[in-house]
């Protein structure tokens, strides 16, 4: 560390000399092998991508450049520019919460170093799981895209903070498009890991392709929804991605600030009593996993909702000064090209005491939802969610597969909806967009629903 903390340390002085109000730099190196694999084509590419980023704040404007080289030269240059646009700019931005000064390295653990496995091992892992894919005369089309990333962050400020950290992260993501009589149905999965190249022992080869034949075999044998109001039991999966999504959003502080449905409902009841749900960097083997965020801003556990009630929202440095709340680590950027946003990390809901069963058990016509397919949600909390894998509930237990499935409503009228909170938990892996792309996850238990709109899609 001491090399890049020797290079930091000279921008940050060069930083105070101009008398700006805070600066801040972000050193990264990542090094990145992307296997891809679409039908009977094979492609690999790998690389190092590096580079600093550099950010100004002045008498309420923020300036923000960047440099892909790693030099004393480059870096104040950057800088310069950085001040220059907030010099030159007109802003109303609160200062950035300020920290104590610190000094810190640390690395994620890991089983099995991506580093230390070569490459052709990696490709045949994914030529054997494309093989199990193509053997089934159901597929018509395939597509595996696994990417890997070592990353190293380097940060200092003017503040006197010089942090580093290094992780290692997995991805993998497959679908398959299949047709039988005249229906054609898609499916897609997606796995992940920060524990190395240790995917393919999480997700066995073999049982991860049948849990993907069987998603599309099961589209392909589905009937269409009966439309109109019905209980439902969400999976896991599909969970996460509504704590994500339809949620999780509404809780960022920027778009708090721009009017989310949340915006003044801090300590009142949003939820059932039975809800709660958090944004947890510490959460093991999770995307959003992380010690510090890339301000340099130690991470710590946003309580979004607990027992139903509106706690905590997630925080940047401005948006924290903003609210007069202290930083939850939820600073996030894509790459040193760009700024840190207001991110989600791993937003999970937490279990509660139910099994399967008794969730199932008073139905007696439901939906049982499994997966999604996309969806929109906006500020003020109406949402709707297409649905991948969905079965009818009759009687209390699962039955037909159902196909164009979607579900809508308003997010907060469905978490108060929520009547019982299974006790199992799942995490799950993906990127969240919002103008930049960040590694997440999201999760929880099986949780039902009393009514929720269903239609077609």
């Amino acid at each position: 560390m001491s090399e890049y903390q020797d290079l930091l340390a000279s921008a940050v002085s060069e930083a105070l000399r101009l008398g700006v109000d805070f600066a801040d730099f972000r050193l990264e190196r990542t090094r990145f092998t992307i296997i891809e694999k679409r039908d009977e084509s094979t492609s690999i590419s790998s690389g190092n991508d590096y580079g600093v980023a550099v950010r100004v704040f002045l008498n309420g404007a923020m300036g923000f450049a960047f440099t892909t080289r790693i030099s004393r030269e480059s870096i104040i240059s950057a800088l310069k520019k950085a001040y220059a646009m907030a010099r030159g700019s007109r802003g109303d931005l609160p200062k950035p919460v300020l920290m104590d000064p610190a000094e810190d390295y640390y690395e994620a653990p890991v089983k099995k170093s991506i580093i230390d496995v070569p490459v052709d091992l990696k490709v045949n892992d994914i030529l054997e799981f494309d093989k199990m894919l193509a053997q089934n005369q159901l597929v018509k089309s395939r597509t595996i895209r696994y990417v890997e990333r070592v990353e190293e962050r380097y940060y200092a400020s003017t503040e006197e903070r010089y942090l580093a950290e290094k992780r290692e992260l997995a991805y993998m993501y497959a679908s398959v498009f299949g047709s039988k009589e005249g229906v054609r149905a898609s499916a897609h999965i997606v796995k992940g890991t920060t524990k190395g190249y240790v995917l393919w022992e999480k997700y066995p080869l073999d049982k991860t392709a049948n849990e993907l034949l069987n998603r599309l075999e099961v589209q392909l044998r589905a009937k269409s929804p009966k439309p109109g109001n019905f209980p439902v039991v969400i999976a896991p999966e599909a969970l996460g991605v509504f704590v994500h999504e339809a949620f999780g959003h509404l809780a960022e502080a920027d778009l708090v600030a721009s009017g989310s449905v949340l915006r003044d409902k801090r300590g009142k009841q949003v939820a059932s009593e039975l809800v709660t749900i958090v944004d947890d960097p510490t959460i093991d083997d999770g995307f959003g996993t992380l010690k510090y965020d890339d301000e340099g801003v130690r991470t710590a556990k946003a309580v979004i909702v607990e027992k139903g009630i509106h706690k905590d929202i997630m925080t940047d440095r401005i948006h924290a000064a903003l609210f007069n709340v202290d930083p939850t680590g939820n600073g996030r950027a894509e790459s040193f090209r760009y700024a840190p946003l207001v991110r989600m990390r791993n937003t999970v809901m937490l279990p509660g005491d139910h099994s399967l069963d008794e969730l199932l058990r008073e139905i007696k016509f439901g939906y049982y939802i499994v997966s999604t397919a996309g969806g929109q949600t906006n500020l003020d909390g109406s949402f709707q969610v297409g649905i991948e894998e969905a079965y009818e509930i009759v009687n209390g237990e699962i039955g037909e597969p159902v196909r164009n499935l979607s579900i809508a409503g308003n997010t907060l009228e469905t978490l108060f909806n929520i009547d019982a909170v299974g006790k199992d938990f799942q995490l799950f892996y993906g990127r969240c967009g919002k103008g930049q792309l960040v590694y997440v996850s999201d999760g929880g238990p099986h949780v039902r629903v009393r009514k929720i709109t269903v239609g077609g899609r």
